[in-house]
């Protein structure tokens, strides 16, 4: 006899892809796979032709199908990934990271930061800035190693942390911060450019902001088309420049170390080391520059974009062999070396070079020869001199062995920076579109080529760019860019203690050196510094982030990425379901909770109706039905939804709860004595009057009437509704036709036919025993289940199906409302459907006592 659980290895999911970090498990239980389960859309995942749990539990087969649900999902998610070239943590991370620190600030402003703020004060920003980047990187790290990273970098991070509406609106911050960042960067190359070309006695137009304008936006165009052609040209062009970079830190060492090798050098105000000198610009020495009075916190906020390079590794998590290992390992030590190199550069600029010059040699060497005194003390150009750390940016091309090498250096640092960040924001743009969160943005995410190159956004990202390019105002960029960074790192440090501090089961990372309130410090330390840097900017900031999240929660994208906000919610409703059960009733504050013995709850829209205004969306309603026959998993979970989505449409806040395989006594008696959790369970049983009480069967009448003991018996109050044309609008709502005779409810038959090729989902749990009779369920027009030829719903709607039908319900809506004005209001449609649905100028409402017990019965009429 052969053995049934017995089976080949089953195919890969057509979606779900094992991570390419995976290994497959080992065989088990008769040679059948564990297939790993998809993370993102997993109600969209199609299982491969493998028998499910029920096909086990039943002996039964399933019929192969050749195709299932083929459409928008698999278009959506198939894209997530890009086929090209994959990266290692040297080449994906390390190199692109250091590129983005190293970038214009290196060369061009660090030597005039300790002329403002000191050696001392310079390193208290680096240390500060080295601690934000740290607590950053670790919480980041242990984000990317729970579970797949996928493309989308900080976006894909947050969003699948924390939510789509925190992950959407920093992700929006976050591509403009980089877009910025390229045109910062490339500002910095053309200043590099003009002060070469004025050293030469050269210029374009005028040495200054339009030449900035037009060799800018001509490098732009250049690099965009390198990011264009794909990883491979990028990652070559990243060697090269990272080599140039390397040199001209290793010249810039070597020519402080030898001093200086002229007079020239001299009178400019490069002295070699000395002690006088490291004595000099050891303290603070603040002054109004770059059209600003400069404080500690202004010379941070020129000085921070320098060390945001940490999520370049993550920002193209999607082309990376292995986003879970590498970002930790080559972020954290990209920022080692970074840090290392900005301390030195500190020490060698502060030691060996002059706050002020005049370029005069008899002034320097004069100065320089007291021993008790500063070596500027005599200099009568202050504050207007045209040499030193304070008044040149070229600097570190003086002090250097090989000037030109320098220059080369700074071009390599800003158009590398500028390279990295121009990659990243059309991969950003591509997560953010095919999520489809923002409508704007689809056009933009469509991907070209084997590898997705996403080219409109490529397009996108240079207009950004060119914009902010045209200020050509370096400073004027950086602090704006500063805010930008912080709000963004503060979100992932949020991410990592809201995650941490709920420790929902699904939060496993691999990365364990971080801690939850070290994260929660991180926050507080972005957030902090962002209002001290410039308040008025940092408002904005968050104002903007804060209108992307409106913007997302009032769209409600039909996503499920089991954010931590989910299990937040979840931890919140067990905790307070359980303080409730402890808590004593009073009078005062009761409330009725309401069982409405509805059936499927369109068949009776006016039993609901009336719940929903006796509750008022402040207390528990919950629609019950009772099923004759038993209904399998995937029937019974497509009447809930069908039932629940009628609610959400009605705009009426109700659970639906519904028992099969029951008689309508019994199943009655079980939604009062089951339904419910602690204090949460009905205290009122709301049914509608039995119409035909004298031609129906006896035993009917003799159900309904036990249905009214069992509730006085749980100790439940008993509402009954009557309505002179019946409750039952199942012919008119397009609801199901429950049994016609009995409007009290709760009853349902129906059939569901199971002919044809089907082929179950891995969540499936079709009974399909002979012993068991089919059941036919005609689906509620206008919810997520419904076909038009009423064919057997197997699989789940589409991602977003549910976003589009609730736009075209709200279309239809204004529509009927426009017709119903212009036809004379609602006159077309029963009154028992609407009977609750309307304002009556008058009415009247009996009151009637009981004589038995006191109990008061409300008539109205």
């Amino acid at each position: 006899m052969e053995n049934r659980f017995q089976g080949k290895a089953p195919e890969d999911d057509v979606i779900g892809q094992l991570p390419q970090n995976n290994k497959r498990p080992s065989l088990s239980m008769g040679g059948l796979w564990d297939v790993v389960p998809r993370l993102d859309h997993y109600r969209l995942s199609r299982r491969a032709k493998r028998p499910s749990l029920s096909t086990l539990h039943e002996g039964n087969l399933i019929k192969d199908a050749n195709a299932i649900e083929t459409g928008q999902a698999g278009s959506v998610v198939g894209q997530q990934g890009h086929g090209g070239i994959k990266l290692g943590w040297i080449q994906g991370v390390l190199i692109p990271c250091l590129l983005n620190i190293w970038g214009v600030m290196l060369f061009l402003r660090l030597s005039w930061v300790v002329a403002q703020a000191g050696i001392l004060q310079t390193i208290v920003i680096i240390g500060i800035s080295a601690v934000v980047c740290v607590i950053t990187t670790l919480s980041l790290s242990a984000i990317s190693t729970n579970g797949e990273v996928k493309g989308g970098g900080i976006y894909f991070i947050i969003s699948r942390s924390l939510g789509p509406e925190f992950g959407a609106s920093v992700g929006i911050v976050f591509a403009f911060a980089n877009a910025v960042a390229a045109s910062m960067n490339t500002i910095g190359f053309c200043d590099s450019l003009n002060d070469l070309l004025k050293t030469n006695s050269l210029k374009i137009i005028d040495n200054s902001v339009n030449d900035v304008r037009i060799v800018g936006v001509i490098a732009l165009i250049i690099m965009i088309l390198i990011c264009a052609v794909g990883m491979e040209w990028e990652s070559k062009a990243q060697n090269f420049l990272i080599a140039i970079i390397i040199a001209a830190i290793l010249d810039f060492l070597i020519g402080t170390i030898i001093g200086p090798q002229n007079e020239e050098q001299i009178a400019k105000g490069f002295i070699g080391f000395s002690a006088d000198v490291f004595q000099n610009n050891l303290g603070p020495n603040y002054r109004y520059s770059e059209k600003n009075n400069q404080t500690f916190f202004s010379v941070f906020a020129i000085f921070f974009p320098s060390v945001t390079g940490i999520q370049a590794g993550a920002n193209i998590s999607g082309d990376l062999k292995d986003p879970a290992s590498s970002i930790p390992m080559g972020t954290l030590l990209a920022l080692l070396i970074s840090m290392l190199s900005y301390v030195t550069f500190v020490f060698f600029a502060g030691a060996a070079a002059m706050r002020d010059a005049s370029g005069f040699m008899n002034n320097t060497i004069t100065n320089s020869t007291f021993p008790n005194n500063t070596v500027i003390s005599d200099i009568d150009c202050i504050p207007n001199c045209p040499y030193g750390l304070h008044n040149s940016y070229a600097v570190m091309q003086l002090m250097s062995l090989w000037g030109p090498l320098i220059y080369a250096g700074c071009f390599a640092a800003t158009l590398s920076t500028a390279l990295t960040n121009l990659l990243s924001v059309p991969r950003l743009i591509q997560a953010l579109g095919q999520d489809r969160i923002y409508p704007g943005l689809i056009y933009f995410s469509k991907g070209y080529g084997k590898s997705g190159e996403p080219y409109r956004g490529y397009i996108l990202t240079f207009a950004v760019a060119a914009l902010f390019l045209l200020i050509a105002d370096l400073n004027a960029v950086a602090p704006l860019i500063s805010n930008f960074y912080l709000a963004s790192y503060a979100l992932i440090n949020f991410c990592t203690f809201h995650a941490a501090l709920i420790r929902p089961l699904g939060w496993r990372p691999s990365f364990k050196y971080y801690n939850t309130w070290i994260s929660l410090m991180g926050f507080i330390l972005c957030v902090a510094i962002m209002f001290l840097i410039d308040w008025v900017t940092s408002l904005v900031t968050f104002v903007i982030i804060f209108a992307l999240y409106l913007i997302v929660v009032y769209r409600k994208p039909d996503v499920n990425w089991g954010s931590s906000t989910q299990a937040q919610t979840f931890k919140t409703a067990i905790s307070i379901v359980y303080r409730l059960n402890s808590i004593d009733e009073h009078v005062k504050n009761y409330a009725p909770k309401i069982l409405a013995l509805t059936g499927p709850p369109a068949a009776r829209p006016a039993l609901i109706h009336l719940a929903n205004l006796i509750t008022k969306n402040n207390s528990l309603l919950i629609a019950g039905e009772v099923f004759p026959t038993r209904l399998s998993y995937r029937l019974r979970s497509v009447r809930l939804n069908n039932g629940s989505f009628w609610l959400q449409q009605q705009r009426i806040k109700s659970f639906y709860h519904l028992v099969d395989d029951l008689s309508l006594e019994r199943g009655a008696a079980a939604l009062m004595q089951a339904t419910g959790i602690g204090k949460l369970a009905p205290n009122v049983v709301l049914m509608g009057y039995k119409t035909h009480w004298s031609t129906c069967n006896h035993s009917d009448l003799q159900e309904y009437f036990n249905i009214l003991h069992n509730a006085f018996d749980n100790k439940l109050a008993v509402a009954i509704l009557r309505i002179a044309e019946g409750l039952d609008c199942s012919s008119i709502t397009n609801g199901e036709d429950t049994n016609g005779d009995d409007d009290h409810g709760g009853l349902a038959q129906s059939s569901y036919n199971l002919s044809g090729n089907t082929l179950m989902h891995a969540d499936s749990n079709i009974s399909m025993c002979a012993q068991i009779p089919r059941v036919q369920s005609v689906p509620i027009i206008g919810s997520p289940f419904s076909t038009p030829d009423t064919t057997p719903v197997i699989g789940y709607s589409t991602i977003h199906w549910r976003a589009q039908e609730n736009l075209k319900q709200k279309k239809k809506h204004a529509v009927d409302k426009l017709l119903e004005r212009r036809n004379g209001g609602m006159a077309s449609i029963p009154e028992n459907v609407t009977v609750f649905q309307k304002k009556y100028k008058t009415g009247t409402i009996d009151v009637w006592w009981l004589y038995d017990d006191g109990e008061i019965c409300i008539r109205q009429v």
